[in-house]
């Protein structure tokens, strides 16, 4: 189903590139690529839906974040249909924020969240408007990442009334590493540099929707105070937020 509905937004960005295309009547479309360097954000959350690590709260939020330099690569074109000016894009980029917390389990402080993000991209159209010496734009679209989302438990007990070293518990922790898709949107603005370069301030936001792991696979213990035994859930949530300034070269195809 999720894969449909980004295909169809995906066919929805290429159907205004050809109908834009179509309409175009004053001579060649203007294009541009450009590299651009800016700042992200990486808001993570994880969802103990039965209260199994915070042991008798249902539905516990833990939020973590973290922060790290960005750059890429972006190019796109514009057109003009019935006076209004539209824009339509491709980007790709790099970022390695990696955000973590203990507090899944804020008494025992034994299960680690972590979320990592490796790459983005987002195909986008959007609309556009001169404001004196400036442009100002706003676009939306289909957007894909790699995405790292683990808990990591540990566990230790007591021997002769001595604290055993901490271990692994493979059973109460997980690890899922794939390319993830979402959608993004973002609002700036460009002004030109001369007729061939322009610089250009935005800000974008990605989001990667919410998905579901489970822990204590085996069933040995209780989703939650009084819970039954069974797999227990979490929900993994993920959105990235970038400033970002870019270089672009404008040309004509």
């Amino acid at each position: 189903m999720k894969a449909r509905r980004y295909a169809a937004a995906m066919a929805c960005v290429l159907a205004v590139h050809a109908a834009a295309a179509a309409a175009d009547e004053g001579g060649p479309p203007a294009a541009w690529a450009g590299l651009y360097a800016g700042q992200g954000r990486l808001d993570a959350r994880m969802v103990d839906v039965d209260g199994f690590a915070n042991w008798g709260r249902p539905g516990w939020r833990t939020g973590y974040r973290d922060a790290a330099a960005a750059g890429g690569a972006l190019a796109g074109r514009r057109f003009e249909i019935g006076g209004v000016r539209l824009r339509v894009e491709v980007e790709g980029g790099f970022s390695r924020p990696t955000a973590k917390s203990d507090l899944l389990d804020p008494a025992g402080r034994d299960e680690t969240a972590e979320t990592k993000l490796r790459w983005l991209a987002a195909a986008r159209a959007g609309v556009e408007h001169g404001f004196g010496g400036a442009t100002l734009f706003a676009t939306a679209g289909p957007a894909a990442a790699r995405i790292e989302t683990s808990v990591t438990d540990l566990d230790r007990g007591v021997v002769d009334g001595r604290p055993t070293p901490w271990r692994f518990d493979p059973d109460d922790s997980f690890r899922d590493d794939r390319t993830r898709f979402g959608w993004a949107a973002g609002a700036g603005v460009e002004t030109a540099l001369s007729d061939a370069w322009s610089l250009r301030f935005e800000g974008a936001y990605f989001d990667f929707g919410t998905r579901t792991h489970e822990v204590n696979r085996s069933g040995d213990g209780r989703c939650g105070f009084g819970g039954p035994r069974r797999p227990c859930p979490y929900r993994a949530e993920t959105r990235f937020g970038l400033l970002r300034l870019a270089i672009v070269r404008r040309f004509a195809l």
